[in-house]
């Protein structure tokens, strides 16, 4: 067997899959754009479900349609049923980041032309030895109602000539594939191989160790006969064609072929380790635990920059807070395994960018802006990290565990993902109370619930009674607001009704603009069209009510003022677009938008905040173009290879057809491939408005802005409210100076009241401390309510307390907030007693903190808690010698 380069190896099932006349089609982003069930792309399948679910009719390239085709998709396994992460760097073979190759029949050959195929690689072109080769197959499911696959264990034979104890049959955990809880699935057959020595291979069969975790016998291919919809009850329906899907993992085939003992072995991490040797100063094969950290590393900047030039940036939930845990766990393997103190996961792009610019050259494409986003992420990870890390040590000296309390506070104050906490507990042999965390997140806005946001119901598409079996559906609302339509279809729902007309007006969400509103109508009967959502059957139109004879024919009038302002705002976005690329450089590309009658959000890359000056410069160039009054020039059905030659912009991983419309206002200024709908010129704007620029994300900014009518309601609102200003301070020429004068002093009376508040409360605090209450073993007890104060200032009187008595004394202080109904109480703890008591600060206001409805933590010398029970305080403060005496008895 010769060794091949990776590159080779990818090109080689490529053009063997061509010469069986499959197309070959280039991989989807990682994030799915028009698929609500996924949180990435985890397989190879994904961007072909709608073929498999009867929706489209194969693969459509240039007008023909395609029933057989090869790819090499880039694929994210990291969350739900599909999750390697705690797994990689860990062992060799796991990754969060894969291609997947695979060769997919749709509704063409099937089991006998898969199989054959897949050995006549294998084995005639790749030179595989027969007997290290095990195919397994479906045993059947009695739950499901499914046989044991005999039609594949039959093929294998007839079609491979493979020993016969070299067919195994697994339950439908190995050999059921289904990419999620929901959609196309099929029962598989999967390819083993044992590349244990000889020696080893004749003391244990092979067959005893397929599907067992072994590293030298693994799975390399899997076949997957897709025959059914999994359905959201569970059942099983069958799809209307039988379909061919399969995935060989390339890595683990790259290490296979290029006879390597772990995929980190081969040409494709080869460069990245000896760059992030030459960063760390080490060499990659000479200790265990700095080789895992060279793995996890090498492994996360491959998911991290994909995910990043796909368009899903850091963030706090969904897809954007996976990808900031993926790189968190990278650099904190960097900080604590390898020694890199300063931002390094960036300088990773560039390598990685130059291996795939052939095959994926999206990264390279976006190489700057990916570089930008991740330095910006580390940097602000990195600024907290060595401090978290040091809290973490500190937790895990004193005890075995760490509570959900801290795991929350690692979390919240220091950025610790949960995961990432637990990884470095079971390094060091620590429990972490998980649902204490879980309680404490419920507080919180939740960070990672993506799977909530991710899921769709399929039952309701089972409740549509047709009306008129009519063509295909049309869309009318480029050309006109008023058309006479059927409908087609409707649904009656709980809170929703629906229709489905054959041809429509009516603008459906989508890019982000929003749905058109407006009238269905016979005459006699008139339903207001509350939203309008795409389908392949046609747009559904949510209406207020259902007609009480839908047939016939009727009328669809879409809400012109507010299709009208609609149009402003989206206009636009496309001048402000280009107006950024002018001000700020080509590195601009949109990254999410928001169109509706009242304003628009434009959310797009760059790396800093723009200033003031520049952003005047923006507004200043898109009303220049306003005033222009540059007509609209629109085309439809032109060739996309046409539109790219001609320089017009696309959207980094959108989908686009063979044939797309081109809008542009003055070709050398905007011209983008856009759905939506607009003016028939820009002087139909009237003005342009910004309202805010913020972050958005890691490496993303956000404009907010109103035009049209609403852009004038928003000045007349500003001149109104300078009005009442001038109103209220007089007239002056100076009303800058003389607000900053009004702000300032409000700042020193404020800063006086807070002394005087500091003070009140030191002298109450020394009116506690002459009356303290005697304990058991000569502890004394000051404790009292502090009138006025909050969480800050308690705290720092638990300091001033600490001052106050060096020993033998337990000070617990109390506040509350009537108004917004918080209390709040610390607890200050004096080091002998700690010592010898074990009594902690942190553990009583735990105690106290669920006394008052909520809770707490801190230091063992001084911890602080909230609730949300005000009206507690005083019993609690009743209680608090029992409580203590408790405490003191436990600890």
């Amino acid at each position: 067997m010769s060794h091949k380069s990776s590159a080779q190896i990818r090109q080689e099932f490529l053009d063997f899959f061509k010469s069986k006349q499959h197309l070959p089609v280039p991989s989807a982003p990682v994030a799915p754009k028009d698929d609500p069930t996924l949180l990435f792309t985890n397989a190879g399948m994904n961007q072909f479900k709608p073929i498999f679910l009867g929706e489209q009719p194969g693969y459509k390239k240039e007008g023909e349609v395609w029933r057989r085709v090869v790819d090499s998709q880039r694929c994210i396994r990291v969350s739900g049923k599909h999750n390697d992460l705690e797994e990689v760097g860990r062992d060799t073979y796991h990754h969060t980041l894969f291609e997947m190759l695979g060769n997919w029949s749709f509704g063409d050959y099937f089991k006998r032309e898969a199989i054959r195929w897949a050995w006549e690689l294998l084995v005639d072109e790749w030179d595989l030895e027969p007997d290290r080769l095990y195919a397994t197959v479906f045993g059947g499911d009695e739950e499901d109602g499914l046989p044991v696959d005999e039609e594949s264990i039959a093929l294998w034979k007839e079609e491979t000539g493979i020993a016969e104890d070299h067919i195994l049959k697994f339950d439908k955990t190995d050999n059921f594939w289904e990419m999620g809880s929901t959609g196309p699935c099929g029962p598989c057959s999967e390819v083993h191989i044992d590349l244990r020595p000889d020696k080893e291979r004749d003391q244990k069969p092979g067959a005893e160790l397929v599907n067992m975790d072994d590293p030298k016998v693994m799975e390399i291919w899997n076949l997957v006969f897709i025959q059914f919809n999994r359905q959201s009850d569970g059942s099983l329906e069958k799809l209307p064609a039988r379909h061919v899907d399969t995935g060989m993992g390339f890595e683990r085939m790259c290490a296979v072929l290029q006879q390597k003992r772990s995929n980190y072995d081969t040409d494709l991490f080869t460069r990245l380790l000896d760059k992030i040797g030459a960063l760390a100063e080490l060499s990659y094969g000479n200790d265990e635990q700095t080789d895992i950290a060279m793995r996890v590393i090498a492994d996360h900047i491959r998911a991290v920059s994909f995910s990043i030039a796909d368009g899903v940036s850091p963030g706090n939930d969904g897809r954007g807070y996976v990808v900031r845990r993926i790189l968190r766990r990278a650099i904190r393997y960097g900080w604590d395994r390898l020694e890199l103190k300063e931002p390094f996961f960036h300088k990773l792009v560039p390598v990685l960018a130059e291996q795939f610019a052939d095959v994926f050259p999206v990264l390279i494409q976006q190489q700057e802006y990916v570089i930008n986003v991740i330095r910006s992420e580390e940097q602000s990870f990195l600024n907290t990290l060595g401090q978290g890390i040091e809290l973490f040590e500190e937790m895990t000296k004193e005890s075995d565990r760490i509570s959900g309390e801290q795991a929350f506070k690692l979390h919240d104050t220091y950025g610790f993902p949960i995961d990432l906490t637990q990884l470095m507990a079971r390094e060091r042999g620590v429990e972490v109370d998980r649902e204490g965390f879980k309680e404490r997140m419920k507080q919180q806005k939740e960070r990672a619930r993506a799977a909530g946001k991710f899921t769709v119901d399929q039952s309701s598409q089972k409740q549509w009674i047709t009306v008129h079996d009519t063509g295909e559906f049309e869309f009318t609302g480029y050309d006109e607001l008023f058309s006479d339509v059927r409908i087609k279809a409707l649904r009656k729902g709980e809170n929703q009704n629906a229709i489905i007309l054959d041809r429509s007006p009516f603008y459906a969400e989508s890019g982000g603009q929003v749905a058109d509103t407006g009238v269905i109508s016979n005459g006699e009967e008139h339903l207001r069209v509350l939203d309008v959502q795409q389908s392949p059957e046609g747009y559904i139109h949510s209406v207020d009510q259902l007609p009480d004879d839908p047939g016939g024919n009727w009328q669809a009038l879409v809400d012109r003022e507010r299709r009208r302002e609609i149009q402003k705002h989206h206009t636009a976005t496309h001048l402000v677009h280009a107006a950024l690329k002018l001000v700020l450089g080509d590195h601009i590309a949109q990254k999410g938008s928001l169109v509706d009658e009242r304003h628009l959000r434009f959310d797009f890359s760059h790396f800093e905040q723009i200033t003031t000056k520049e952003l005047g410069q923006i507004e200043e160039t898109v009303n220049d173009k306003v005033q222009q009054n540059i007509p609209k020039r629109e085309e439809r059905q032109v060739p996309i290879d046409e539109a790219r030659q001609r320089g017009a912009t696309m959207l980094f991983g959108e989908k686009y057809g063979e044939k797309v419309r081109v809008i542009a206002f003055d070709p050398e200024y905007s011209m983008e491939l856009c759905g939506g709908t607009h003016v028939e010129a820009t002087g139909e704007i009237g003005y342009f408005r910004l309202l805010s620029e913020s972050s958005a994300a890691a490496g993303v900014r956000r404009i907010e802005a109103k035009a049209g009518k609403s852009a004038d309601h928003h000045l007349r609102s500003e001149h109104e409210l300078v009005n009442r200003i001038r109103a209220e301070i007089g007239q002056s020429d100076h009303i800058v100076r003389d607000i900053r004068q009004l702000i300032e002093e409000r700042k020193l009376l404020e800063r006086e009241v807070e002394k005087l508040q500091h003070q009140q409360s030191l002298a109450r605090l020394n009116e506690l401390f002459a009356h303290p209450a005697a304990l058991e073993n000569g502890v004394q007890l000051v404790s009292g309510e502090i009138p006025h104060a909050d969480m800050d200032l308690l705290k720092q009187l638990g300091y001033e307390a600490l001052e106050k008595a060096k020993e033998a004394t337990i000070t617990v202080l109390g506040a509350r907030d009537e108004d917004e109904g918080k209390v709040y109480i610390a607890a200050a703890v004096t080091d002998d007693l700690i010592r010898e008591k074990n009594l902690k600060a942190g553990a009583l206001v735990s105690t106290l903190g669920r006394m008052l409805g909520g809770g707490g933590g801190g230091q063992p010398n001084l911890a602080t808690a909230g609730g949300r029970k005000p009206e507690k305080l005083n019993e609690l403060f009743d209680q608090l010698p029992a409580t203590i005496s408790k405490e003191l008895d436990e600890a």
